[in-house]
């Protein structure tokens, strides 16, 4: 079992007035600009189960548009998220292998991952759903909500939420492909269609990647690593279907899909072993969307996500291989009821059933194990205006079987100083329970694991004019019988009491024709029993991207800080690193473009774990065609 996902570490919270003095000179410069123009807003539901424009969003929420993934170039859903504001993202090597995200410092288990409103975990490991396997073209948009969210979404929301959300279809039948070829012998081929007739609307895309890849771990400083490339397979796989049988009532279905094989590395064995890796994730849902009323808007959808992970190990002393299957089946019933124009109620149940098989088999024994629980919660929430006033609030219960129960509640306060100015202001709660695995697995489980216990409290302002939106965020996150990693025992262990405190800015906008995008993040998660950094968080991350599109070109690049982070005991500091990358594209037609980007650019040597490696310069090219 890979345990690469040791908790990160941060570092002491940089001087305020610094921050202070960006956001002050961002206002300054973005208040020049016109005058609010609502339809330049993206409308976002993640930040409170309901539609609303992404400026009344309590929790700090962005928005990554099919735009933006199309023009980032991004090549697998960890690249598209870690230029994000209060977003870290940790790789154990390249392609295929695995990718661990942390939001505001939070353990990569506290981040909850949706696709289409379905939660994604993989509950026969850690909980971390496999980031690194989930490709760009299947996506249409993603949201992102920072902060304690468990009271709107449940366990594993300590962090915040990454919703995606795939592709659909609309307005008369549109086709797409494209390819693309670069460094390492890399190649990608996409090709998807859409489109609505009559009442029914449909979408699917298929693509289909390919890597030599790079060694995963480096040879100089894990001298019985296999030194040979580590490469990646990966198809994917989306499609939606859907009917209107009669106006605001809907029927549908949605899957989502991938297959991933690869190679990786082993640091306990021989520089002659093999490794190999395959992973296959599966998410079907059925959902019937009726307007009962006109003011009362109800969802049930039934899903089922399925995650296999097969590792075989082909070595001198003997062949073994590892296999994790994770099941989840969800019900799922929101409702949506219209209080008046300015405010609206949700209220909701989810009922689950969750199953975690684990196998192994080598020269030393064969084992299989098999545990499976029960989950079930029930929310409701309110939120809506009052004047220059807007308030959000939200309960909910969560019981999780062998794990306990909790209630968590959400608190949010805005108040509108100006058109474009908001004060902002939330407390909240949150529980987080172990995976079966975590709790029962006879190697690595522990019976005695707490689930895990968080309080948070926000302070924030934003401004929001046209296509410009600025947002800074304070935040103070505590919590009780965090999840850590015990390098010996290799158990998941309770640490007694943690703390995040620390500022994250985002901002937007388009100035002197070149549209700018910005982040930073200042935090100081600790270990407060050992007054110890978490192990692999950085103090300071940051963020900045420009683009400008001139006739029938447009460039962008952007550049990546990451601070300097601990990593798990008995291993160096990890030093901080400067990345830059680049990207073009060519609209040749209305339909066909060229396009091309550099990966680090300056081909900085960095670690994001110590040992493992990251890749060197690359260079890809491709063409797109679109109907």
């Amino acid at each position: 079992m890979t345990l690469s996902l040791s908790r990160r570490c941060g570092a002491t919270l940089k001087p305020l007035a610094l921050a202070s003095a960006i956001l002050s000179s961002s206002f300054g410069t973005a208040m020049a600009q016109t005058a609010p123009d609502q339809n330049l807003v993206p409308v976002v539901v993640t930040a409170a189960r309901v539609e609303q424009p992404q400026t009344d969003a309590l929790p700090h929420t962005t928005v990554i548009s099919a735009e933006d993934i199309r023009n980032s170039q991004a090549s697998d859903l960890p690249a598209l998220l870690e230029r994000e504001a209060g977003i870290q993202i940790t790789r154990v090597g390249g392609p295929g292998q695995q990718a661990s995200l942390f939001m505001r410092g939070a353990n990569s288990s506290e981040a909850l991952i949706l696709i289409d409103g379905v939660p994604i975990r993989r509950q026969a490991s850690y909980g971390l759903p496999a980031l690194e396997n989930i490709l760009p073209d299947q996506i249409d948009h993603i949201e992102i909500v920072r902060g304690n969210v468990s009271a709107i979404y449940g366990s594993g929301a300590i962090g915040g939420v990454v919703q995606i959300f795939t592709k659909r279809g609309n307005g008369a039948p549109a086709f797409n492909a494209s390819v693309e070829a670069g460094s390492r012998g890399t190649y990608q081929g996409n090709v998807g269609v859409s489109g609505k007739s009559g009442d029914t609307s449909y979408a699917l895309s298929l693509t289909r990647f390919k890597t030599d890849g790079f060694s995963a771990q480096n040879p100089l400083q894990s001298p019985n690593v296999n030194p040979n490339r580590n490469g990646d397979g990966n198809t994917s796989v989306s499609g939606s279907v859907s009917q209107e049988w009669s106006k605001g009532n809907e029927i549908g279905a949605r899957i989502y899909a991938n297959d991933a094989k690869y190679t990786f590395d082993d640091a306990y064995g021989t520089p002659t072993d093999q490794n190999n890796g395959h992973s296959k994730s599966q998410s079907i849902a059925v959902f019937s969307k009726n307007k009962f009323t006109q003011d009362w808007t109800s969802t049930l959808t039934l899903s089922q996500n399925v995650n296999r992970d097969n590792l075989e190990d082909l070595t001198n002393f003997g062949n073994s291989s590892n296999g994790y299957k994770s099941t989840q089946n969800l019900l799922q019933w929101a409702n949506e009821l219209r209080l008046s124009p300015v405010w609206t109620a949700t209220a909701g149940v989810d009922a689950g059933r969750e199953k975690a098989d684990v196998n192994s088999n080598s020269s030393y024994g064969n084992s299989s194990n098999s545990y499976s629980r029960s989950t079930s919660s029930v929310y409701a929430g309110v939120l809506g205006k009052i004047g220059a006033n807007q308030l959000q609030l939200n309960l909910r219960h969560d019981d999780v079987g062998g794990s306990g129960s909790d209630n968590t509640g959400y608190l949010g306060y805005g108040y509108a100083l100006t058109d474009s100015v908001k004060l902002i202001a939330n407390a909240s709660t949150a529980f987080n329970a172990p995976t079966p695995v975590q709790l029962y697995d006879p190697l690595y489980g522990n019976t005695n694991l707490k689930a895990e216990r968080s309080k948070s409290f926000e302070l924030g302002v934003q401004y929001a004019a046209g296509a410009t939106m600025l947002r800074a965020t304070l935040f103070d996150t505590r919590t009780r019988d965090q999840f850590g990693y015990d390098p010996v025992t290799f158990q998941t262990i309770n640490i007694a009491r943690a703390k995040n405190q620390g500022l994250e800015l985002s901002a937007s906008a388009t100035l002197a024709d070149i549209d700018w995008r910005a982040s930073l993040t200042l935090q100081d998660p600790k270990d407060e029993s050992t007054d110890q950094t978490l192990v692999r968080r950085a103090k300071t991350l940051g963020s900045l991207g420009a683009a400008k599109s001139f006739g029938a070109w447009r460039i962008g690049t952007d550049v990546q800080y990451t601070d300097s982070r601990s990593d798990i005991p008995g291993n160096p500091q990890l030093p901080a690193y400067w990345l830059t990358n680049a990207n073009a594209r060519y609209q040749l037609n209305r339909q066909v473009s060229l396009f091309g980007r550099i990966e680090n650019l300056f081909n900085r040597d960095y670690q994001t774990a110590y040992g493992y490696n990251q890749p060197s310069r690359g260079v890809f090219v491709g063409i797109s065609w679109q109907q």
